[in-house]
């Protein structure tokens, strides 16, 4: 009788060795499963970079070029400088990008940290066919205050001067404003657009018309329509007037940033500010950062290193 049950539990003991050989490579592959799983969700990070439009050419750039490098997904948009900076500030974006300096009382929150990234000069264009060449910064100030109103005042044909101005939520146009206006109000019967493109757009098609863009925007490979920038005080808005400050109508791009910056955020803004984004930075029209600014700016992974939260060991 007990070899007839020893049989059974021979075959039983069989049984459960067959299932635990069974069981090891499952519980394996489940386990390299979740271990995918992690290592896809982290080959998917996400950054958000808000702000200029201005500013859209780099940080387009630099999200491609980054996505195939590190892998880091930013998700860039451009409603403009202000709401870009309101967006960091509130914690709905990593990054903003900014073609203006902040105002006194965006600064006095002292939540933000700021990061030149090139310079950049903003061109006063009007249409190829007005005659036009050169204004002085005093005049270009009144045809915006809205005193003066005819092309024939400035030398050119007898025909009203279309004014386009940019949004308030325009980084450009607050630059303009400071570096132009120095106080004077705005004409408020002026064209007000939202945007680099719609300027321009409006300026190429408009004979009599005058506004204002990054100068990276004259010249535009995504249309025909062609635009000329005018000399201001006898100085054309070239890269080595900007440079040396001789063309008055000049500003610096920034990045801004919170403090407890992300790890990827901070890739980001160190690659942004490499050498390998020089051309890029050339080919939008900007000017970069030459080695001795970037030196005595420091570098992103230098100057951002307190941001980096602080990783628990153990």
């Amino acid at each position: 009788m007990s070899k007839l049950l020893g049989k059974p539990r021979s075959l039983l003991a069989a049984l459960f060795s067959c299932l635990a050989l069974i069981s090891a490579p499952l519980a394996l592959a489940f386990s390299s499963l979740s271990l995918t799983g992690c290592a896809s969700s982290a080959a998917s990070r996400e950054i958000s970079v808000s702000g200029s439009t201005t500013m859209l050419p780099i940080a387009e750039a630099a999200a491609e070029k980054i996505k195939e490098e590190q892998g880091i997904n930013a998700l860039v948009s451009g409603l403009g400088s202000s709401a870009g900076i309101e967006a960091v500030m509130s914690g709905t974006a990593d990054i903003a990008t900014s073609s203006r300096d902040l105002t006194s009382e965006e600064a006095a929150a002292g939540i933000l940290q700021k990061t030149i990234i090139a310079h950049d000069g903003i061109a006063v264009i009007v249409n190829p066919e007005n005659p036009v060449t050169n204004i002085s910064l005093a005049s270009l100030r009144a045809i915006y205050a809205g005193t003066i109103t005819n092309w024939r005042e400035l030398g050119g044909p007898d025909e009203t001067i279309l004014v386009v101005n940019r949004d308030e939520a325009s980084g450009t146009r607050e630059a303009f404003k400071e570096i132009v206006m120095q106080g004077t109000p705005f004409d408020r019967t002026a064209a007000v657009l939202p945007g680099t493109g719609q300027v321009r757009d409006v300026v190429s098609r408009t004979k009599n018309a005058i506004g204002y863009i990054s100068l990276g925007f004259v010249a535009s490979s995504y249309t025909k329509e062609k635009v000329k920038a005018l000399a201001i005080d006898g100085v054309y808005p070239q890269e080595t007037a900007i440079q040396n400050k001789t063309y008055s109508i000049s500003r610096d791009l920034f990045f801004f940033t919170r403090a407890n910056l992300s790890a990827d955020a901070c890739a980001f803004l160190d690659f942004v500010l490499s050498d390998k984004m020089n051309a890029t930075i050339e080919e939008a029209g900007y000017l970069p950062l030459s080695a001795a600014e970037k030196s005595a700016q420091g570098a992103a992974s230098a100057s951002h290193d307190a941001m980096k939260p602080t990783q628990e060991v153990g």
